[in-house]
């Protein structure tokens, strides 16, 4: 029995996440595992540090339509199906860490970016991601 059973992949939707994609669909193949898409869209009172006094809810549901269309492009391309992917709303870092633990995932993968100092070797969301999930991660340098 492989060690990994179920993946989490967590995506930014950007032209980058082909690149945490593939590696992912060959983790996924290397162990005859389940791939699950997750992309976070944060609040857009976050953006704005909820100071904007007006109705921010149709602007946010447009953002979730969108990235529900790419996700479910990204679906296709890479043959995970439909039940397989969720897009929510909050902080990367906090859904990510509720969704592996409700879906029993066995590993989460997330794109890194390089940065300086500390975050050299992670990026803010996969270093969060990193502390406090109760299964591995694999951080995909991104090129």
């Amino acid at each position: 029995m492989s060690i990994y059973q179920k993946i989490l992949v967590a995506i930014d939707l950007t032209e980058e996440a082909p690149q945490v994609l593939n590696k992912a669909v060959e983790v996924s193949k290397a162990h005859g595992a389940q791939l699950m898409l997750v992309h976070v869209v944060e609040p857009v009172g976050y953006a704005y540090g909820g100071d904007i006094p007006m109705d921010l809810t149709e602007l946010q549901d447009q953002l979730d339509k969108a990235a529900k269309d790419q996700l479910t492009k990204y679906g296709e391309q890479y043959g995970v199906s439909k039940e397989n992917q969720v897009v929510t709303v909050g902080r990367p870092e906090s859904e990510i860490h509720r969704l592996s633990k409700k879906q029993n995932a066995d590993l989460v993968i997330v794109g890194s970016h390089g940065r300086k100092g500390f975050q050299l070797l992670l990026g803010s969301t996969a270093n969060g991601v990193l502390h406090g999930t109760v299964c591995d991660v694999l951080a995909v340098r991104i090129q």
